[in-house]
Parts: C-alpha cells; structure tokens; sequence
C-alpha cells in the first residue's frame, strides 16, 4: 500500500488506513518520500506566498520581505542599542552575506540603520537601527501585527505553537545538512 497523496490531504489518507495493516519497509519508505516530497513543495508554496503576501504588507513603507526580516532582528532587545556584527546578524537570519551586504546597503542609503565601530574594537562594526529605523519599525508593526492577524486567522494558539516547535525542528536538521558553514 502507497500513501500517494497528491490531491488528498494527510487527514483522508490516515482516516482510509486500517490500524492493524502494517507496511511493509519498502512501502513505509516511498510511503514517506511521497509525504516529504509534498511537504516541502508545501513549504515552497507557503514561502513564495509569504513573500508576495508579506512584500505587500509593508510595501507602504517602500521595504521589501528582506528589509522587514532584517530591520526586525535590528529591533530585538538584545541587539537594540547597541547593534550586532554583520556576522551574529548572518548567523540569526540565516541569509549570504552578500545578500545581507545588499540589503544592510540599501537600509543604510535610506537612512534606517547604520554601521558603527564597536566600542573597543576599532576593527569591528555593529549594525544598529538609527532613530529614523527605530521609527520607521514601529509604525511597520502595525502592519505587520495586521498580516500576521489576517495569515493567522485559521489557527488556535496551539497550533502556531505546534507549528512553530515542529519548523523550529526542521531548521535543525536542514542546519546539520548545511554543515558548519552554514549560510555565511
């Protein structure tokens, strides 16, 4: 028996399966490719579509997705005042750093963050919001606050709590896929 479930959802082809049949190895594993290849295309859809939905949430504030993920960690207690390194900053976000290199540019043209020397380290620089980022973010929030309300919508608290811990577990092991050098 196969679980092609191309145009079923989990839930019909769990329901149709007797609990006393068991599969085969063979069966249980093009059983899970079968899940995992839907799963990711899943998590591909639900990407672009966070990109195209999420660009228009804040394109009032002429910001990208990128923009909105970076300002966003810039505005994190931790790194508030006093900024982080361009590498934490990788590391956090999960992104190149030419990619990182680019979108920090563009921020920086626009006034909303800065680069500056770490205190006793003249080598190293932080990357912090400027008044200008730090207000900007703010009113993004509300923008933000309304997608994540609207995107949400269908969910009860302890299923974005399920799903966060569950995608909290994939990033682990596509991170231990990725090895020590990660995204940087």
């Amino acid at each position: 028996m196969h679980l092609h479930i191309y145009g079923n959802t989990l839930m019909d082809i769990s329901a149709r399966l007797p609990a006393t049949v068991p599969l085969s190895a063979a069966d249980a594993g093009a059983d899970r490719f079968d899940i995992a290849n839907r799963l990711f295309l899943r998590l591909y859809q639900a990407s672009n579509l966070m990109h195209k939905t999420g660009t228009r949430a804040v394109s009032a504030f002429g910001a990208t997705t990128q923009q909105w993920a970076v300002l966003g960690a810039l505005s994190r207690p931790a790194v508030r005042e006093h900024g982080t390194t361009v590498k934490d900053l990788i590391a956090f976000l999960m992104v190149s750093r030419q990619n990182l290199t680019a979108v920090l540019d563009r921020l920086e043209e626009a006034g909303l963050v800065e680069r500056v020397r770490a205190a006793g380290d003249g080598r190293l620089r932080h990357v912090r919001l400027t008044a200008a980022g730090d207000r900007i973010w703010s009113e993004m929030l509300i923008s933000i606050r309304a997608y994540y309300e609207a995107a949400l919508a269908d969910f009860a608290t302890e299923d974005c709590l399920l799903l966060f811990r569950l995608l909290d577990r994939l990033r682990t092991s596509l991170g231990r896929i990725a090895g020590p050098e990660g995204y940087g």
